[in-house]
């Protein structure tokens, strides 16, 4: 067997296909509109992997003007295990649309962010997801002015390119309601930052927990919200505040999961249990807690995935310079940790 070795030409899978090299630039190139049976485009295929061909993305991105890929700039999502899901997907939406994502992590540092700023730029990508690990308000750089931009799980400051995040206010009402539909009416809430603190998460779940007892009738108990930062510590102290009292709600809705399994020490140490002295709610359905604590943690999902999928549809659809904003929904992730409230003998 004589070993092939000049490189496989597109004219090579047209003949091996039967058809013109313009029906297999139509094919690998997926151009709309373009008018290619079923059955063509198969046996173009076929001869494209029996063939082994690829295509020049650098000559193809010469030609268009267009390198086929996605910036994805973030301070440390692609090396965060659970924020991650960002990246992935960015990932899948990109591929399936016949590009790449060129992604860098900045940690934070403005130099290594210019520089990832002019690599962008020198790569001619389609625009670029600009995303945040946490949900904050950032600053997008300069050097993106010209390049089609969106930002993913965080919030322009400007309000100049458009913005998807977490529906936090929705979701805080959402694992409120959830818990009044339980039957329960004296519900806590422990937040994860301050009152001062300017974060959205904190002040969107904040004011979801509020709108849902407000809907439902049922006079929000000051002494009854706490402040924490979101570590298990807290929710441990916390929650043995809240239910060391003689007067002591029947559920809590904590702001994180790990607030949550600081909730699940502190009944542990005082002789209850969740859900059936204190049903518990959390958010952000963290894979490495929520699923595995006893009984399963009930939270809020963030959805990661689906806010990097808007970002990219936004990029893709070809008018992503429209500022605004796009909340996406957490969904409510059932388990064990809440139950009916009991009712008063």
């Amino acid at each position: 067997m004589v070993r092939r070795t000049q490189p496989v030409t597109m004219k090579d899978v047209a003949e091996r296909a039967g058809v013109s090299q313009a029906t297999v630039s139509l094919v690998l190139n997926n151009v709309r509109g373009s008018r290619v049976a079923d059955a063509t485009r198969d046996r173009v295929m076929g001869a494209v992997r029996d063939l082994g061909y690829s295509t020049n993305a650098f000559a193809r991105s010469l030609r268009s003007g267009e390198s086929g890929m996605i910036g994805f700039i973030s301070d440390e999502v692609a090396s965060s295990p659970f924020a991650g899901e960002l990246l992935k997907g960015a990932q899948l939406l990109a591929w399936e649309t016949g590009n790449v994502i060129l992604g860098v992590d900045t940690f934070g540092d403005p130099g290594l962010e210019a520089a990832a700023v002019d690599t962008m730029l020198s790569y001619r990508v389609r625009g670029v997801v600009y995303a945040s690990m946490f949900h904050r308000v950032v600053e997008v750089p300069e050097g993106l002015a010209g390049v089609p931009t969106v930002v993913v799980n965080a919030q322009d400051s400007a309000g100049r390119v458009p913005s998807v995040f977490p529906d936090e206010e929705l979701g805080g009402y959402t694992a409120t309601r959830h818990l009044v539909e339980a039957g329960h009416s004296r519900i806590a809430m422990i937040n994860i930052q301050s009152p001062d603190s300017t974060l959205p998460a904190g002040i969107g779940r904040l004011a979801g927990y509020r709108r849902a007892l407000d809907e439902a009738g049922i006079a929000e108990r000051p002494d009854w919200v706490r402040y924490g930062t979101g570590i298990v510590e807290d929710g441990l102290a916390l929650t043995t505040e809240l239910m060391s009292a003689s007067d002591r709600p029947t559920a809590i809705f904590c702001g994180n999961d790990r607030t949550a399994w600081g909730a699940y020490r502190a009944l542990e140490r005082l002789g209850l249990r969740t859900p059936q002295d204190c049903s518990i709610v959390g958010f952000d359905n963290h894979q490495m807690v929520a699923p595995y604590l006893d009984p399963g943690l009930t939270t809020l999902e963030l959805p990661y995935e689906q806010m990097a999928t808007t970002a990219v549809e936004i990029l893709l659809s070809g008018a992503p310079d429209t500022a605004g904003a796009h909340p996406v929904e957490c969904s409510l992730i059932s388990r064990g940790s809440v139950t009916e409230a009991k009712v008063p003998a």
